[in-house]
């Protein structure tokens, strides 16, 4: 089995990846590893001190958990397999403080944490508005977790699909029969379909089956197409080896139990 990079986005921190050799189980055990198993930082406890704001302690502390922060998984452990047992420490959490006064609104930007690798990716999300008088203070408890627990924990979305072969044949005398099935975004300046803006523009599925003579569309049942996004909290590159590595030790461990139970 080998797997390459095919495409890799700076803005989005998207990457797809290409599998050759695979089959749909291990493809999809990659992918849900990647949502419900790679653990990300997110607040779990919140200790309000004031809050005069229109919004309720919960509506605050639930809008604190969504929060994307940025995660570093060489320092803390889960808090289940933390020395700690835990009970709480600097290895399994991350303490975030604000203290707010209106009129103003209150941004992920202004909550300060105790360790500046743990903050919010998106400093402008706004959190709460004050008007003149009412205040905001709070103490909140970061600790990882996994998305299985909860959706907050989950580092970004992963998919897969079947790699496909596209044969385009823009000689064929169907093409001007059938040309206005076709998406629009696939003919290039001189009227021709392209095969690489098929691929590029994700329109595979809009092109299948209208016209074989024209564009054909053929699926490998080896090679796979995996797509994954991160929302911010790590790489792609970090949520594919973690996820491979947690799979990794599943195996080991059930191995293990194999030779305990023969």
């Amino acid at each position: 089995m080998e797997c390459s990079l095919l495409e890799s986005e700076k803005k989005s921190g998207r990457v797809k990846l290409l599998i050759n050799g695979g089959n749909p189980n291990f493809v999809n055990a990659i992918r849900r590893a990647i949502i419900e198993r790679v653990p990300t930082m997110a607040i779990e406890d919140v200790e309000f001190r004031k809050n005069s704001s229109i919004l309720y302690d919960e509506i605050v502390a639930h809008r604190l958990g969504l929060l994307i922060l940025k995660t570093d998984l060489k320092t803390y452990n889960l808090p289940q397999k933390c020395k700690c047992n835990a009970e709480g420490c600097g290895r399994c959490q991350v303490k975030l403080s604000l203290s707010a006064k209106g009129p103003c609104t209150v941004y992920a930007k202004d909550i300060e944490s105790t360790d500046p690798k743990v903050v919010p990716v998106h400093p402008q999300t706004p959190i709460v508005k004050l008007h003149k008088g009412q205040e905001l203070e709070f103490v909140a408890t970061a600790v990882l977790g996994q998305g299985q627990e909860h959706a907050k924990w989950s580092p970004g979305l992963a998919w897969h699909m079947y790699d496909p072969k596209i044969t385009v044949n823009n000689g064929s005398k169907q093409l001007e029969n059938c040309k206005n099935l076709f998406p629009p975004q696939i003919f290039d300046k001189q009227g021709k379909i392209d095969k690489k803006l098929i691929f590029d523009l994700n329109l595979v599925d809009a092109c299948d089956g209208i016209c074989e003579d024209v564009v054909k569309v053929e699926y490998s049942n080896e090679d796979f197409i995996l797509v994954v996004e991160p929302w911010g909290q790590l790489s792609a590159k970090e949520m594919v080896i973690t996820a491979l590595d947690h799979l990794k030790t599943q195996l080991d461990d059930f191995q293990e139990s194999l030779k305990t139970a023969q």
